[in-house]
């Protein structure tokens, strides 16, 4: 499977601009470029054919979206991932995938469903194969496909940018041990409940794999400290996913 910073490239025709933006922020989400990483404009320009022009209109760009650090007359580096804004992103994603897998799980149709299950046989082998990237890019379109099941892609569109940083903190739990296996495991319980019709099911089923990520933050962070800025406050549990999620999530 490819690359995110491959898929731009196999994008339909874009600006230079657009396209050097999305290839930057690509490499980012996939931490080749790391956190506290220096970004050099002639650096880039030179690696992507272009002018300091639309490099410097990238990283404002990614300035403005918290991924990119830009300080004035020392330079600009990757940021580093905002520990205390995750707890927070994740309830926003949650708060969003809950009204898509509901809509999902009324109305998906036979070959939706086939489409979904065929997506989980694929992260079943990457997982076999300790693919990490692809393995995050397969997590990404079964998500993405259950929003298009749902009708609403333009919720999916905002899960993304409300999940910027929550991808590179995923990024860095597949290595963990049974990390893989279990987002499969979830995967497939949310699929189950959109097979039966069930959007109370499903919706509990997502809240529980969604949740889950706010329970290895600190183990992460302490893992990569050079990764991560602010300080982890973790969010009191309720009798949502968030305590069923305990036992173990993504």
């Amino acid at each position: 499977m490819a690359g995110r910073a491959q898929l731009w490239r196999a994008a339909r025709p874009m600006g230079v601009s657009e396209g050097v933006y999305g290839r930057i922020k690509a490499r980012i989400l996939d931490l080749d470029l790391a956190p506290g990483a220096a970004l050099s404009e002639p650096d880039l320009a030179l690696q992507y054919g272009v002018s300091r022009t639309p490099i410097r209109e990238a990283l404002i760009r990614l300035a403005d979206e918290g991924l990119v650090l830009i300080i004035p007359k020392s330079g600009t580096m990757v940021s580093r991932i905002p520990v205390h804004l995750l707890p927070e992103a994740i309830l926003v994603r949650q708060a969003l995938e809950d009204v898509t897998v509901r809509h999902a799980a009324a109305r998906a149709t036979r070959s939706d469903l086939l489409r979904l299950e065929a997506s989980i046989l694929s992260q079943e082998e990457l997982v076999a194969a300790a693919d990490f990237d692809s393995f995050h890019l397969a997590d990404e379109e079964f998500h993405a496909l259950i929003a298009g099941i749902a009708g609403l892609p333009g919720i999916w569109t905002l899960v993304e940018r409300a999940k910027m940083h929550i991808d590179r903190y995923r990024r860095l739990t597949l290595p963990q041990a049974g990390r893989m296996e279990r987002v499969v495991r979830e995967h497939r319980a949310v699929l189950e409940a959109i097979a039966h019709g069930d959007p109370d099911a499903a919706a509990r089923a997502m809240a529980a794999h969604v949740s889950g990520l706010v329970i290895s933050i600190e183990a992460v962070r302490d893992a990569n400290p050079d990764f991560f800025e602010g300080e982890f406050d973790r969010p009191a549990q309720t009798g949502g996913g968030t305590h069923r999620a305990a036992e173990g999530g993504r």
